[in-house]
């Protein structure tokens, strides 16, 4: 709790909401038992759909808003940001347009690079100049600056990016820059503030997006932050929201560096994941979220740890994010066939609206009506019944579009088709973050969520060779449960390339860390944080001559620690040569006040009923058990085909295997033939 927050004596009811392609989520914790709410995403504004939710909780306490919002990653996917002036040193304004050589379609002769943020005419350059040990070479004149900020003025630009040569060695000549530009009361972002790393491109890339993305958050959240309080009566209610790096941050701190957002909502269920795999007894596990527009996938070793760099909407942002890799498949995503009759599924998504055919409104096929067509989804439980699916449009509308693509296909062809071919994406993402980074998926679990994982995590772990798959409580809403339970998180760095050989330059190590420790406990004490904080060190280490770098944790043998990470990275390693440390990280962390779940109760002592229906697997129709999650208890073993609903998801469980609530309350999927287990950190269940 900030040191600003409420006092009275019924404390603040923290509530996490996470707003998706389809649907936003809302979670709290009402005595020790995690609830949820689902309303339909409202995309023309988020906050609409948020008070909707935050309406149906009916509580008299003041609120603690925890959001997780794609209002950033939609912004740069559909280009609707801010008009941005990019300020650099002069002769540098083109290098967000040159970027790098690499060619992402290498022989695609007809590949065109995604355009940079910034048109030419909004390329701003500045006679300065500093050499890569921060030396002042060249200072702006008084003359430069007053003509900059008269040029940039009539630009008619909304939003200001500088991002000068070697500002990260010292950000003088930037300071002066920016206290010139600021007079002009528009959104600033600066280099040596955002990101005080090296690599022109990229750093440059990183201080647009967030020039870009300014304006448009900063009016979302403070909209969001009004309607809530006037919707809501509760004027002491506060508004956090979460990052990509997997930690919550003030609502001020989003809006100055909207950038640290743009993976907001995955960063929630990766957290969510590792804490529910904690509680069942695993630290090693593959996350599988599938929603209604993408799929997000990543690997869990202890915990979440996060990456240093990631391309988004084509563009490179170096911000602290979880290693997270998402495709475009997930329930909505539609399904066609290309040129050469080939079936295809995704990426094009139905969305909200008008989603998917069996919602009402859409009218092509998507994976969703798939699943309804073979029975794996219950048109009568879908969100227990308050949202009836409807089948007979399904059926109607696809036969119809069948026919007008040219197939002699039945409607269960055509369905096992499109989920094989989903099935196949989804397959391919899961090993870029497992066997491309090194990891033997075999080794792990599989923790499926979202509203469409447990439909496919069965048929998904069996191509993989995963042996086992935990389906959380509340599956479709763990990434608002994952905001619900992160900390307060800020990231750190500076690039400083020191030689590691023969010995290390401790004290300057030493020296650059506490300087950012002393800048994280004046950002902390400015927010009002009043609890420890915890700091978490690691370094960017390379092999000298090197392009590229691996994070490495600091500890008394980093250099050794750094030949074993590149040994397990690329599967070899050079203890012979020299090694430099690029870039200095801190992590920071304060613990936020949260509620405890309660451990799952129920025992197996009375009959499971279940109801028997038709769902085909392995192109026949098999008769399969109906379970309501709700009704399985602690203790059971239960032999599939089964389907067992609950509110926000769906499981599918396939002949030949076996399935059992633990005491966590999370459900355990496992094959029948006998297959080395993935590790625990604990003792398993009983």
């Amino acid at each position: 709790m900030t040191a600003s927050a409420s006092k009275s004596s019924q404390p603040p009811l923290r509530v996490a909401i996470d707003t998706g392609g389809t649907f936003t989520d809302c979670v709290w914790i009402e005595r020790g038992k995690l609830r949820m709410t689902k309303v339909f995403s409202t995309p023309d504004d988020p906050s609409q759909a948020i008070a909707e939710a935050l309406a149906a909780i009916n509580s008299s306490a003041e609120v603690v808003l925890l959001h997780g919002t794609t209002v950033g990653t939609n912004t740069l996917l559909q280009r609707t940001g801010a008009k941005v002036a990019f300020v650099t040193t002069a002769g540098f304004e083109d290098t967000i347009e040159i970027g790098r050589q690499n060619r992402p379609k290498l022989y695609d002769l007809m590949f065109q690079r995604v355009p940079p943020l910034v048109e030419r005419a909004m390329r701003f350059g500045v006679p300065e100049r500093v050499d890569h040990e921060g030396k002042v070479r060249q200072r702006p004149s008084s003359e430069d600056l007053r003509m900059l900020a008269r040029d940039v003025r009539l630009s008619g630009a909304e939003a200001i990016a500088v991002s000068t040569l070697f500002s990260f060695a010292n950000s003088e000549n930037e300071r002066a820059i920016g206290r010139v530009l600021e007079e002009l009361g528009l959104p600033l972002s600066l280099s040596h503030v955002i990101l005080p790393e090296f690599r022109e491109y990229e750093r440059a890339s990183t201080v647009v997006v967030n020039a870009y993305l300014q304006p448009v958050m900063q009016g979302y959240l403070q909209r969001l932050d009004g309607r809530m309080r006037r919707d809501s009566g509760k004027t002491k209610s506060r508004v956090f929201v979460m990052q990509s790096n997997g930690g919550t941050t003030s609502i001020e701190s989003a809006s100055r560096q909207p950038v640290r957002t743009v993976l907001s909502g995955p960063a929630g269920g990766v957290v969510g994941a590792a804490a529910m795999a904690r509680r069942s007894g695993f630290d090693r596990i593959i996350t599988f979220d599938m929603g209604g527009t993408s799929t997000d996938v990543a690997l869990v070793v202890g915990g979440p740890r996060p990456g240093n760099e990631a391309e988004i909407a084509g563009l490179p942002v170096c911000v602290p994010m979880l290693d997270i890799h998402t495709v475009g498949a997930g329930g909505g995503s539609l399904a066609r066939f290309d040129a050469g009759g080939a079936l295809r599924v995704g990426p094009e998504s139905a969305g909200a609206d008008p989603g998917p055919i069996c919602y009402g409104r859409g009218t092509q096929p998507t994976v969703t009506d798939a699943n309804l067509l073979l029975g794996r989804l219950q048109p009568d439980k879908f969100l227990d019944g308050a949202f009836s699916l409807d089948r007979d449009r399904t059926r109607a509308i696809t036969s119809e579009w069948l026919k007008q693509q040219g197939f002699q296909l039945s409607l269960q062809q055509f369905a096992e088709g499109v989920v094989r071919v989903v099935n196949a994406n989804m397959e391919r993402a899961v090993r870029v973050v497992s066997i491309e980074r090194g990891y033997d998926p075999r080794e792990f679990a599989l923790l499926a969520f979202g509203g469409a994982g447990g439909l496919h995590a069965c048929e998904l772990a069996e191509a993989l060779g995963i042996p086992r798959i935990i389906v959380p409580t509340l599956p479709g809403a763990l990434s608002a449960y994952g905001i619900l339970a992160s900390d307060i998180v800020r990231d750190y760095s500076r690039t400083v390339v020191l030689n590691m050989v023969p010995k290390p330059p401790t004290a300057n190590i030493r020296r650059q860390l506490q300087a950012l420790e002393h800048r994280a406990q004046q950002e902390f004490q400015a927010e009002g944080w009043i609890g420890k904080i915890h700091f978490e060190r690691s370094a960017d280490l390379r092999y000298r001559g090197q392009g590229f770098e691996l994070n490495v944790r600091f500890s008394p043998d980093l250099v050794a620690d750094f030949h074993r990470a590149h040994q397990t990275r690329y599967g070899y390693s050079h203890p012979e040569r020299e090694v430099e440390l690029v870039t200095l990280r801190l992590r920071a962390t304060t613990k936020a006040p949260r509620t405890k779940l309660g451990k799952f109760t129920k025992s197996e002592s009375l009959p499971i009923k279940s109801e028997k229906r038709p769902v085909w697997f392995g192109r026949k129709a098999v008769d399969t058990a109906i379970y309501d999650r709700r009704n399985l208890r602690h203790g059971g073993k239960h032999h599939g085909p089964a389907i067992v609903t609950e509110y926000s998801a769906t499981t599918v469980v396939p002949p030949g295997m076996i399935f059992s609530i633990d005491r966590a309350g999370n459900l355990l999927l496992e094959f029948q033939a006998k297959a080395k287990a993935p590790r625990r950190s604990a003792s398993e269940e009983r």
